[in-house]
């Protein structure tokens, strides 16, 4: 049943993505470095970096403290990352969901220490520079 909940919300989620404003495939060159940095923050725990150098989007829904302890018990409940494949990636120019303005979305297949899941990596930009805006994990849940 979990399972099914889990895949009714990725199915809502990439349902929102696609509404309204321009959008397009791919990961932009300045993009694509800003998700890496972020990828290897969270992969080797580097919370405080990622929220330091995260958007305002991310650090206006959570304090530094609330944000490192949401990453570290989805770290405790999920394990470290095994494998993770890029599933989609799209470009967009929205004022709605996931975050309004110029934003990417990169949604990547995880394999963790206790179970699979998809990550969504949202990133914004402002000002030519692109940031972290939102990180989810959605799983069938840990084995």
């Amino acid at each position: 049943m979990r399972k099914i909940i889990n895949l009714i919300f990725i199915a809502i989620l990439v349902n929102c993505l696609s509404c309204g404003g321009s959008r397009r495939s791919g990961i932009p060159p300045a993009a694509q470095t800003v998700l890496d940095s972020a990828i290897e923050d969270i992969d080797s725990g580097n919370y405080d970096k990622l929220y330091q150098e995260a958007s305002d989007e991310w650090r206006n829904q959570a304090t530094l403290e609330e944000s490192r302890a949401k990453m570290q018990y989805m770290r405790e409940a999920m394990g470290k990352v095994r494998t993770r494949t890029l599933q989609s990636a799209r470009e967009e120019q929205t004022s709605t969901a996931p975050v309004a303005g110029h934003s990417l979305t990169a949604f990547y297949q995880t394999t963790f220490d206790k179970g699979t899941g998809m990550e969504a990596f949202v990133l914004i930009e402002h000002g030519g520079r692109w940031y972290m805006a939102k990180y989810y994990v959605t799983s069938s849940g840990a084995k």
